[in-house]
This record gives structure tokens, C-alpha cells and sequence, in this order.
């Protein structure tokens, strides 16, 4: 038990009484308004045993005001001490204005939920109309981004093409008919949808082709197109979260559907999605967005590996999905050295379900349950027989009730528990932290394990436990991003020489364009737009960003704009610490292995200060230092005119990996070639985090450049004493400090 001296008491209570004096002075407005505030916890007065009776206290006295008018009185709604310290209430402008005032008071601002942008990801990377990449790419007009897919719902809201200028004239693709789908499906917005099914048929004799055409029935492709650069759509939500405007992050760049994914399980074969990637080089595409890739296959029996090859050589950016098979080291899929492999992050929004116990305890948790706003005193139910809720039968004592129960799949145990009836769930979880429950028909919240014990011990301790949950949306939620657990992690199976992934973007819970008769993740609930998550959904933001540098920057090659997209991702969340890892053990911060460089920052990439530039010949090069055949290496380069001299595993790259469990020698060097893309006369100096157990050493320091596109060398020496795995980085800072060129450092002592 904490002493507290009289003093230190007496202190408390006059500040308190003062405070409460204050609040009713300003408490006879009638119009009233819902506010978010946020509270500075540290100055809570020790005579508070916990933040929801200081919030509370606070309020007392104006209630006490009004005693028989509870509408012209504060109304305490719900308190909070996990996405952030503050409470919900509802105030006259004149009690807002005395409560700015009170010790401890960091912000308000009136719950706007309702308002919010859909996606929120532009918001979220600070996508602007005032200044940045936008404004400098015009939002990528008339740039045209190749989906490979599933298909698309031309009829979308997100597919029309109001505002749209008229299609490049170096736009040499078509908009193919077929079943329920015509040319007249396209516009000036969604400019071409081709279908590949000949892998499909060729394997499969006799199939017969469901929805032979570029109509997507899956919803995956109109998801992903929509996120990339779907047009402004009004008043989207997906039952009531996240209500707003929808838009891509490349408003105004050009949309072509690829359709090589075929449904209910005829087949995603390499050889049609290896033909619809190179129809849209040759339709004339500038940026590709594939959210699909091959697992354990070498670079050259990879039909993406093989085609983005051929995309880089025209200058194309090809944006490609890490894969879901986190959070095991060596996951990743598309670790491929001439693209850009994208993981997925979470958000600064949260689907909250907020607990409200009996005892007018609250507990803050993560849902997304459909059709349903709040659950109201309802029976709360905890029985150690039942916590594993993997029995409908034993579950039906809950019946009417909202059940605890201990994640075993959250998934399966929301099956049972609808055959059940209960009328509710609480999961406990160790991945609560920002957890992707995804949308669920039975109302569901999933809360930590730091906070099972109060409810746990709320229900021991009374006869007739209640519980009222209310789902909300909630906006600017820390520590955000983490790295999503599903996200896959490096090194690459395919070319672990080369540090993957390069970057991450969104993922969790992405709302975007859906197919109006598809199936969602829960069954029965169809919808126009949908919340979907995975790197499948980061892609897309990264090809968005893609198409934005390619309207800014129209001269750089696709290696300059994924230099620039890498060395300015921000490695640290927005409580400025370094990001976490949902997939560690105890939401440690995250490594290069799970996120690459951090997360996309578009108006940053549109600076770098410095890029790390890549030729072709280059990439051949680093082909030729393998064990490839000469066969080999040709099927990925088509060409013979490439030549083999002077093979070199050491690519130009834009991050370091050092891997000492193969090799005799402790010592690995790095030579790097940077390129000034910045006006005026520079410096830059080198800031070294040297990963633990390592000596780095970069010659020269300091870097000088007099005029635009001047080019300066560095080596970059590492020295392990044979550690399992640690990171760091090296930084170049201009000397104006406006530009710092961020590369992670890997390095491995084992095999891994």
C-alpha cells in the first residue's frame, strides 16, 4: 500500500476542489456535444486510486449542478487507459472551454467516428491536397497501374471515372468481352480488363470456366484495384466502422485488370498469370501491383521473378505481396532483387469493443462484429469448464449470455458459439494488442491477458456478473504501425542475399471496393465494401505510392523510386519508439526481417535527398554469382546480349544483409554507389548503428556533391563475432539536416 503524506493529500484535495469549482462554472449551455478527451495520467493526484474515479471526480460537481436535468449535466460515457488516457463525454462548449483548463488536460476534439475516411490510409500517411506527393504528382494522373488479379467489378463506385481526363494516347490495351462483360465495361478509369485462363484449361481438359471473363466473383481483385487507385466514393462503411470517403491512394492514376485467378479451385497456374503480366508490359503499363506469389520455387521457374525482370527493363515498378505465412523466419515469397516486396502493417484506427463490467470497470478491447452498435447489461458468463469454447453443447449453458473464453481459434470458436446462441464473446488473447479479428457475426471482443484477471475476478466475485459492450471506431490508437503477425519474414528462400522485405504498408483491415453477390469472411453478410487484411492489401497501397512517384519523377528508373520508397520508410511508430513486432513473443520491437526499412512515408519518398540506382546489367551480374545455368539465367533475361564478366553478388541495393553461417571469412564488405537527385550543393555524413556483436565501418564518412544526378561510392565493411542475429543501420544526413537516407543492416551468424 502506497503512504501518502498529509501534506501531499490536503495538496490533492484543494487542487481537486478548486477543479471541481471551475467545471461548475461553465456548465449551463444546453448545446451539447460528444468529446474525445485526452488526459496527461501522470499528473493524476495520488488521492485517486485509479483513472476512472479521477475522470469521474472531475465531473461531480456539474453533475451535482443539475440534479434533476441529467441532460444539462457532463455524462461520463466511457473511460480509457490502453489506445490512450482520457474518457468520453458529453459537454456544453462552455464546460469544453473550463475543462481545457484542469491540470492534466492534453486534447479534445468531438467524436467525429462517423466522419472519418474509409480507408483512413491516406490520412494516415499523410497523404495531403496542400503539399507533398500528391499536389507534386497531380495524384498520378494519367500513370496506369497493371493489377494482376482476380478480375474486377467494373460497376464499383470506386471504377467510375468522374474527373478523369481523357486516356493516354500511349495506352495500348483492350477491354476484352466475355460473359457478363462487355468494352462498354470500361471508361476512363478502369481503361483495360484482359482474362488468362489457357494454363487453366490446359491443365484441367474439358473444364468448365466459371465466369469466363475479367468480371471478378472472388471480390480480391476490386479489393486491391480500389486500394491502389479507386476514385472518390461517398459515404462508404462496412456496417456502420470506418464511415466516410473511400479513395486509392492514387486517385486519378489509371486502373487495368489482369485476370489470371480462377474460382472455386480450377487452378492459379504460372503460365497464365507469366502471360498476363506480359500483356501489361506490352499494354503499356507503369507500375504492377501483384498480390499473389510462388512458394520454393527458384528465381528462374518464378513466373513473377521471370516477368518483373522484364518490367524493370521498361522501367516499370512492379509492387509485389510478401505473403501471409508469418511470423516464421524464412515465410517470404516475391524475395525477388529487381522488385518490390511489400509487408503488412497495422493502423492508428481500431475496431474497438469497449467493456463496461457491472462494477463500472472498463476494459478497452478489439472487435469488428456486424450489424450490431452496443450490447447492454447483458449476463456474463466465465467457467473454467466452458473457457475453451471449443463445445457447443457445454456452450449452451451460456445460452442469452455473453461467454469468456480463452482463444483456441478464435475463428472455429465463433462457429460453435453461434450454434450455441450465446449472445456474445470475449476472447482473451496474447495478440490483442491491435488484433485483426476480422468481421464477425456474433458481437466478439478480444482483450489482453493483462486485463483477463479484472474481469475474471469480476465474475468470481458476483452472484449476477453484467457486461455492456459498445463498438466503436476509434482514431489515432498507439502504438501504431506494428508489424502484422501474419505478415511472412526474410531472408528470402528464393535469394536471401538480398535483405526482404523491402518496406511495409496497410494491411489490417483495409476497407475497399468488394463484389455486391460475393461472400465476405462471414457468411451471409455480402457488401459493397469490405475490411480485408493481409499483405495482399499492403501491395497495393505500395503500387499506389509506386504511381505516385512515377507522376512525380516520370525520368527515374523503377530501382530509384523503390530507393526512395525504402530509404525514407520511418522505422518508429507514432509514440516516436521503434515499431513492434505482433508476431513476437512479447510485442518486442520489430527487425528489418519482418518489416525492411519501416513504414512507406510517400511525401518523404518524394525527396530522398539520395537514391540507389540499378541497371540491368547489374541484376544480370548478381544472376551470374549464383550456381545458375547459363539456361537458367537466359529464362529469366531472354536475351543473350547480357554478359557474364563480371559477376558480382553485391548489388547496389538500398539495404545490407550479412550472412557469416556459410562462410570462413568473419568480414563482409558492401560497395554502394549513391546518386544525388537533390538541387544545389550538398554534404552528407554517415551515422552508424552498428548491430550488436559487430564492428561496421563506412570509408568514406562523408560524402560531397556539387550538382543534381552527381554520383559518389562507399564501402560499408562488417566484422561479426559470429552472433545468431542482430540489426542496425547506416544513415546519411545531409548537412542541412532535411534529409536522412536510412538503410537497415542485417547480419546473421547462422544458417537460417
Amino acid at each position: 500500500m502506497a503512504i501518502v503524506s498529509r501534506a501531499t493529500l490536503s495538496f490533492d484535495l484543494i487542487l481537486l476542489s478548486w477543479l471541481l469549482l471551475t467545471l461548475h462554472l461553465g456548465s449551463t449551455s444546453a448545446d451539447r456535444s460528444t468529446y474525445i478527451v485526452h488526459m496527461d495520467k501522470s499528473v493524476m493526484p495520488k488521492a485517486f486510486a485509479n483513472h476512472h474515479t479521477w475522470y469521474s471526480a472531475i465531473l461531480e460537481s456539474v453533475t451535482a449542478a443539475s440534479p434533476t436535468t441529467s441532460d444539462a449535466t457532463p455524462k461520463l460515457l466511457y473511460t480509457y487507459d490502453n489506445a490512450f488516457h482520457g474518457f468520453s463525454v458529453v459537454l456544453s462548449p462552455d464546460e469544453l472551454q473550463t475543462l481545457k483548463s484542469s491540470p492534466g488536460f492534453v486534447s479534445a476534439y468531438a467524436d467525429k467516428t462517423a466522419k472519418v475516411d474509409t480507408t483512413h490510409t491516406f490520412e494516415y500517411l499523410s497523404l495531403n491536397p496542400v503539399n507533398g506527393i500528391w499536389p507534386a504528382s497531380n495524384y498520378g494522373e494519367d500513370v496506369i497501374i497493371g493489377l494482376i488479379d482476380t478480375g474486377v467489378w467494373p460497376e464499383s463506385d470506386s471504377f467510375k471515372d468522374d474527373g478523369m481526363t481523357e486516356i493516354p494516347a500511349r495506352w495500348k490495351g483492350v477491354c476484352e468481352s466475355g460473359e457478363q462483360f462487355n468494352s462498354s465495361n470500361c471508361n476512363k478509369k478502369l481503361i483495360g480488363a484482359r482474362k488468362f485462363n489457357k494454363g487453366v484449361i490446359g491443365a484441367n481438359p474439358g473444364v468448365n470456366i466459371t465466369m469466363n471473363s475479367p468480371r471478378d466473383i472472388e471480390g480480391h481483385g476490386s479489393h486491391t484495384s480500389s486500394t491502389a487507385a479507386g476514385n472518390y466514393v461517398k459515404n462508404v462503411s462496412y456496417y456502420g466502422y470506418a464511415k466516410g470517403t473511400a479513395r486509392g491512394v492514387a486517385p486519378a492514376a489509371r486502373l487495368a485488370m489482369y485476370k489470371v485467378l480462377w474460382e472455386n479451385g480450377q487452378g492459379r497456374y504460372a503460365s497464365d498469370v507469366l502471360a498476363g503480366m506480359d500483356q501489361a508490359i506490352a499494354d503499356g503499363v507503369d507500375v504492377i501491383s501483384i498480390s499473389m506469389g510462388f512458394d520454393e520455387v527458384p528465381l528462374y521457374e518464378d513466373p513473377i521473378a521471370i516477368a518483373a525482370f522484364a518490367a524493370m527493363e521498361k522501367g516499370v515498378v512492379v509492387s509485389s505481396s510478401a505473403g501471409n505465412a508469418g511470423p516464421s523466419l524464412s515465410s517470404l515469397h516475391n524475395g525477388i532483387p529487381w522488385l518490390l516486396t511489400v509487408a503488412a502493417s497495422t493502423i492508428d484506427r481500431q475496431f474497438a469493443g469497449i467493456l463496461t463490467l457491472g462494477n463500472e470497470k472498463t476494459i478497452f478491447g478489439s472487435s469488428l462484429s456486424v450489424g450490431v452498435a452496443e450490447l447492454v447489461n447483458m449476463p456474463l458468463v466465465y467457467d473454467e469448464a466452458l473457457s475453451e469454447c471449443n463445445s457447443s453443447v457445454l456452450l449452451s449453458k451460456a445460452k442469452n449470455s455473453v461467454v469468456i473464453c480463452q482463444d483456441n481459434g478464435i475463428y472455429n470458436q465463433i462457429d460453435l458459439l453461434i450454434r450455441a446462441k450465446v449472445a456474445g464473446a470475449i476472447f482473451i488473447s496474447k495478440y490483442s494488442q491491435s488484433f485483426d479479428i476480422g468481421s464477425s457475426p456474433l458481437p466478439a471482443v478480444v482483450i489482453n491477458q493483462v486485463e483477463a484477471p479484472i474481469m475474471i475476478n469480476y465474475v468470481k466475485d458476483n452472484s449476477s456478473p453484467t457486461v455492456t459492450i459498445l463498438f466503436q471506431t476509434i482514431l489515432g490508437t498507439k502504438p501504431a504501425p506494428t508489424v502484422a503477425s501474419y505478415t511472412s519474414r526474410g531472408p528470402s528462400p528464393s535469394y536471401p542475399g538480398i535483405l526482404k522485405p523491402d518496406l511495409m504498408a496497410p494491411g489490417s483491415n483495409v476497407l475497399a471496393a468488394w463484389i455486391p453477390d460475393g461472400t465476405t469472411a462471414s457468411p451471409n453478410l455480402n457488401h459493397n465494401y469490405i475490411m480485408a487484411s493481409g499483405t495482399s492489401m499492403a501491395c497495393p497501397h505500395a503500387a499506389g505510392v509506386a504511381a505516385l512517384m512515377k507522376g512525380a519523377h516520370p525520368e527515374w528508373s523503377a530501382a530509384a523510386i523503390r530507393s526512395a520508397m525504402m530509404t525514407t520508410a520511418n522505422p518508429l511508430d507514432n509514440t516516436n519508439n521503434p515499431i513492434k513486432d505482433e508476431g513476437s513473443e512479447n510485442f518486442d520491437p520489430a527487425n528489418p526481417l519482418a518489416m525492411g526499412s519501416g513504414q512507406v512515408d510517400p511525401n518523404k519518398a518524394l525527396d530522398p535527398g539520395l537514391v540507389y540506382d540499378v541497371g540491368t546489367q547489374d541484376y544480370v551480374s548478381l544472376l551470374c554469382s549464383t550456381n545458375y545455368t547459363r539456361e537458367q539465367i537466359l529464362t529469366i533475361t531472354r536475351s543473350s546480349a547480357y554478359n557474364c564478366s563480371n559477376p558480382s553478388s553485391d548489388l547496389n541495393y538500398p539495404s545490407f544483409i550479412a550472412l557469416f553461417g556459410n562462410s570462413s571469412s568473419n568480414v563482409k564488405e558492401f560497395r554502394r554507389t549513391v546518386t544525388y537527385v537533390g538541387d544545389g550543393p550538398s554534404t552528407y555524413k554517415a551515422k552508424l548503428t552498428a548491430p550488436k556483436g559487430s564492428q561496421v565501418r563506412v570509408v568514406p564518412d562523408t560524402l560531397v556533391f556539387n550538382e543534381k544526378y552527381e554520383k559518389q561510392s562507399f564501402v560499408l565493411s562488417v566484422k561479426s563475432r559470429k552472433v545468431k542475429i542482430s540489426y542496425g543501420s547506416l544513415v546519411w544526413v545531409d548537412d542541412g539536416e532535411k534529409h536522412t537516407v536510412r538503410s537497415p543492416i542485417v547480419i546473421s551468424g547462422i544458417v537460417i
